[in-house]
């Protein structure tokens, strides 16, 4: 029904028996009660009262009515219900995505989080593909790299990812790159990420030094952690290993991270309290 005004209207009439009461009960004319109930009949095409003297006798499917919008306007009211406990304690399911690798950057948010709203339920979705917010796949994607760029996404920074160059501890680094061994670096392969960091690798190492390409980076920085050659890694990935960093990093190899939400659910009460969380714990 387009209306939900009417079907309330012919409810209230089906429960009191007469305009008048239903009138006063809805604090509308008498008029107005009966162009309702006239509208909805109308539309449904069939007969919801059989009227008489005395007032109002609701046929079989004006009972029906009754009861599908005592039901409905139950629900609305769990509905308001749940709104307001979310305005003044957070609860239900709490959608976050990222890709596997930012789980360090993003962990001690998400732990922050959870001890301050315990009743919800956190959900930590780690994905290459990209979430549409939009279609509410996710409530918060952590994205690296440029600033995502989409009219209909709030976007802010949530720290980053900081990158090195590493080998073993025992790897005698050449003081001119081009001497580096044959085959000792490993490197991107075609469809890599476009980064900085390998733009640089590309350009000041020779193509003879490096022994393995992979289009993947969990690829390439388990292969760095194994000693399978040197190359990059983010450097929280290096703590625990017998790593070293050979060359002086650029400040352009680190990698920005970013919070995105949508902009419809932004000012939510989660939202905001998630944002807040990030806030804090940056300082």
């Amino acid at each position: 029904m387009e209306s939900w005004n009417e079907i309330r209207t012919a409810a209230c009439v089906a429960r009191l028996k007469t305009i008048s009461a239903a009138a006063r009960e809805l604090g509308i004319h008498r008029a107005t009660v009966n162009r309702h109930l006239d509208a909805l009949e109308a539309e449904l095409g069939a007969k919801l009262f059989m009227r008489h003297k005395r007032g109002y006798t609701p046929t079989a499917l004006g009972i029906a009515l009754l009861r599908i919008a005592d039901a409905t306007s139950d629900q609305f009211g769990e509905l308001v219900r749940m709104a307001t406990a979310e305005a003044t304690e957070l609860i239900g399911s709490f959608k976050v995505t990222l890709v596997d690798d930012l789980v360090p950057v993003v962990l001690p948010i998400l732990r922050e989080f959870t001890d301050r709203n315990p009743k919800l339920d956190l959900k930590l979705i780690g994905s290459d593909r990209i979430f549409k917010l939009e279609y509410g796949e996710a409530d918060v994607a952590f994205r690296v790299g440029p600033k995502p760029e989409h009219p209909d996404y709030v976007v802010l920074p949530a720290g980053r990812v900081e990158m090195g160059f590493f080998g073993p501890e025992d790897f005698d680094m050449p003081s001119n790159l081009s001497d580096l061994v044959d085959r000792s670096v490993v490197g991107p392969g075609e469809e890599a990420p476009n980064a900085t960091y390998f733009e640089w690798l590309t350009k000041e190492i020779p193509r003879r030094a490096i022994g393995l390409r992979s289009n993947r980076l969990p690829i390439l920085w388990d292969a760095v952690r194994q000693e399978y050659g040197i190359g990059f890694l983010p450097r929280h990935r290096a703590n625990g290993c017998r790593l070293k960093e050979l060359v002086k990093a650029k400040e352009d190899w680190h990698e920005q991270v970013w919070m995105v939400t949508h902009v419809d659910m932004h000012r939510s009460s989660k939202i905001q309290a998630f944002v807040q969380v990030a806030k804090d714990l940056a300082g």
